[in-house]
């Protein structure tokens, strides 16, 4: 639940400042108020820290601290950073409940954000500015804000350019009067690969909260972002080859520039960026002339997109959802369509996507070992998994001519093990097949299929049996009567 995700989260923050011991717990319990507070006002800063970390350990196993705010607020006047990291984290927790007390704090925020010896402290005053999301705090923010995008340091620089998408959320129009939009786009020209990287994902999030792209594109800009995918963390890879997408090419050659220096990030081991490298070259190679490299190109996307696969269910599954619109523009890029065969170990969301992707790759070819493997499907004991797998077999024999004839065997075939199911979908294929090329089926063919049909009971199935009975009632024996018992089944349902 969202409250147990919020408790683990809190958890996570007491282990991250050091707050491990069940002794917080324990002590908060029997310890009044007002003796925290004493310990809160003291002037011994070891004691002084004891007490916030007990303040917040109480607050995070679910007890009401906020009759504290002012003395804990008072605390903020330190030198240790370990003590405004608390104290910080009990503002943000506590700003929209006492948020006439956090004006309080504006002004120790302002000086830590302009504090000179220290870059750790002034990212942490601005990025604790911008979590407390109250439109007459962030008012004060501005200022600050604009300094620390211009700051010396990069990690100023990289926590302030996230901190306008958190402005943003909580007042749009405060980001577009000061013109922050504007620092962030000369961000990215930053000689810091983490602070460009950064600046893209907050101007990727306006816009897609905007509806309105914000990223402006120069020769200079793109080579800072294809420099900076080399150097900076692999999420900052990811927002920036998202950016990258967004670029129009000049011309072809631009686009294989492009292209050849993104293609490496193919072989990365975080899936997210292996994805978003190949939604760029995909979206380049529209502008590629060249038939030969995008021939090429497209074969160098294979392996790496099927390396995926070996992922847990879960990545297989968006890898999947991602390659199945892939092979929609470009069905050419996998030659074997083995590699989605699938497996009795895969869950029923891999199973079923895999079975879409194999329908979409299925060529004049391939076609003949397809349909075996899912003539085995058919048989398998998920149902839902076998239907699918029917209905693929009588899709691949309606679209591709070559295969018809196959289908109608492997379906005739599958039609011998007698289950229930198989009837059903069987006797719908099929009557698909058979509309489309109804020359293809023998008289051999025909009263074979029909004396297995004939105890369908679904209503698609009934449809389709009643079709072949009448499409084709010369080759079938008594098949007025056959006709008349399913319209006599039909009128007693």
């Amino acid at each position: 639940s969202a409250a147990a995700q919020d408790v683990y989260k809190r958890q996570g923050l007491l282990k991250l400042f050091g707050i491990m011991t069940s002794s917080y717990f324990q002590n908060a319990r029997n310890s009044e108020m007002s003796e925290l507070q004493d310990q809160l006002n003291s002037l011994k800063p070891d004691e002084k820290l004891e007490a916030v970390k007990q303040v917040i350990a109480t607050m995070t196993y679910g007890k009401d601290m906020s009759m504290l705010f002012p003395h804990v607020v008072k605390c903020m006047e330190t030198s240790s950073i370990e003590i405004k990291k608390l104290v910080y984290l009990y503002i943000i927790n506590y700003a929209k409940s006492k948020a006439d007390m956090t004006i309080m704090a504006i002004n120790t925020f302002r000086k830590d954000a302009h504090e000179p010896t220290s870059p750790l402290l002034r990212a942490l005053a601005v990025r604790t500015m911008g979590c407390i999301r109250i439109e007459k705090i962030t008012e004060y923010l501005c200022e600050s804000l604009k300094d620390a995008l211009a700051d010396i340091d990069p990690y100023v620089r990289k926590t302030a350019a996230m901190c306008v998408t958190k402005l943003f959320l909580t007042n749009p129009r405060l980001v577009k009067d000061n013109g922050f939009i504007k620092l962030l786009q000369d961000l990215l020209t930053d000689g810091n690969a983490i602070v460009v990287s950064n600046a893209i994902a907050s101007l990727l999030e306006i816009s897609s909260l905007t509806g309105k792209s914000y990223i402006r594109f120069n020769s200079n800009i793109m080579q800072k972002l294809l420099y900076a995918i080399n150097e900076c963390s692999e999420w900052g890879q990811v927002y920036i080859l998202e950016g990258i997408a967004r670029y129009q090419p000049v011309d072809s050659a631009d686009a294989e520039n492009i292209i050849e220096r993104v293609i490496p990030r193919l072989s990365h081991v975080n899936p997210a960026v292996v994805l978003a490298a190949a939604k760029v070259v995909l979206k380049f190679l529209d502008s590629v002339t060249s038939t030969e490299s995008v021939k090429k190109t497209t074969k160098r996307l294979a392996a790496p997109l099927v390396t995926l696969l070996s992922n847990t269910p879960e990545i297989q599954y968006v890898v999947l959802r991602n390659v199945s619109f892939i092979v929609e523009k470009r069905r050419n890029i996998f030659d074997q369509p083995k590699v989605f065969f699938v497996r009795h170990s895969d869950p029923i969301f891999v199973k079923l996507e895999k079975l879409e992707i194999l329908n979409k790759i299925t060529t004049g070819k391939n076609f003949d070992s397809v349909l075996v493997e899912l003539r085995e499907y058919a048989n398998w004991l998920d149902i839902e998994f076998g239907r699918k797998a029917i209905r693929t077999i009588a899709t691949i024999g309606v679209k591709i001519e070559k295969a018809n004839k196959r289908a109608l065997e492997v379906m005739l075939d599958i039609l011998k093990s007698g289950s229930d199911y198989i009837i059903e979908e069987s006797a719908i294929g099929l009557s698909e097949i058979l509309r489309h090329f109804p020359m293809v089926a023998t008289e051999a063919f025909i009263k074979e299929a029909i004396a297995k049909i004939q105890t369908v009971t679904e209503p698609e199935a009934r449809a389709g049996y009643a079709w072949i009975l009448g499409e084709y009632n010369e080759h079938i024996p008594k098949a007025e009567e056959l006709l008349k018992a399913l319209i006599l089944s039909l009128i007693h349902i």
